[in-house]
């Protein structure tokens, strides 16, 4: 089934724009539809009132094919549901065009994020790409991504040296306060309590 043209207007992804989550198809029989969310930072997608779709690879590629790729979208509801999300978008009443839907990426721009609540408070996308030194000013490596595991994150960092396979070496760092001293955005870099050997 392809999604009528003029349901969702045709778009490009900000240069902001931050991959949220995914779209599993129709939730109910009213138009709902079920998100998986990739990270924490998807609470964003609570409150934030503009999501951007983008068509997805493979068999579901085709719903799309009346678009330029990536369309806008009115959220009209969106609230938990078990590990996931479901959400509502305006002008979408039919099971059927719902999980035509299935598979597309969504995507948010980063200006539309509610600001953090605390100076210690921060969003996962904002500190990929940090640098990050020890309490001896030796250079760790960057962060790569973030890990949830529980009630604690975990920065995934690619060493500055790479291993004996010639490949970067990851070190795992817990985002908590006994290891975390500062993150400072603006200087790009993330100061922690954490050696070398630590990760041996």
């Amino acid at each position: 089934m392809s999604l009528p043209p003029a349901l969702f207007p045709a778009a490009t992804l900000p240069e902001d724009a931050v991959v949220l989550g995914r779209l599993q198809g129709a939730w109910g029989i009213k138009g709902w539809l079920k998100v998986l969310p990739y990270s924490a930072d998807a609470d964003v997608l609570l409150s934030s009132k503009t999501w951007f779709l983008e068509a997805p690879v493979g068999r579901f590629a085709k719903t799309f094919e009346a678009f330029a790729g990536v369309v806008s979208v009115n959220v009209t509801a969106c609230k938990p549901h078990t590990e996931a999300l479901v959400a509502l978008f305006d002008g979408l009443a039919d099971r059927d065009l719902a999980q035509a839907l299935k598979g597309a990426q969504v995507w948010v721009s980063r200006a539309a994020f509610p600001a953090t609540q605390s100076a210690d408070e921060f969003y996962w996308v904002d500190l990929i790409g940090l640098r990050v030194r020890n309490r001896e000013g030796l250079d760790l490596g960057v962060v790569h991504e973030l890990l949830a595991t529980g009630p604690t994150s975990v920065l995934c960092i690619h060493a500055t040296e790479a291993g004996d396979d010639g490949k970067p070496q990851e070190r795992l760092i817990p985002f908590v306060a006994q290891y975390i001293d500062q993150v400072d955005l603006k200087a790009g870099h993330i100061s922690v309590d954490w050696q070398p050997d630590f990760d041996a």
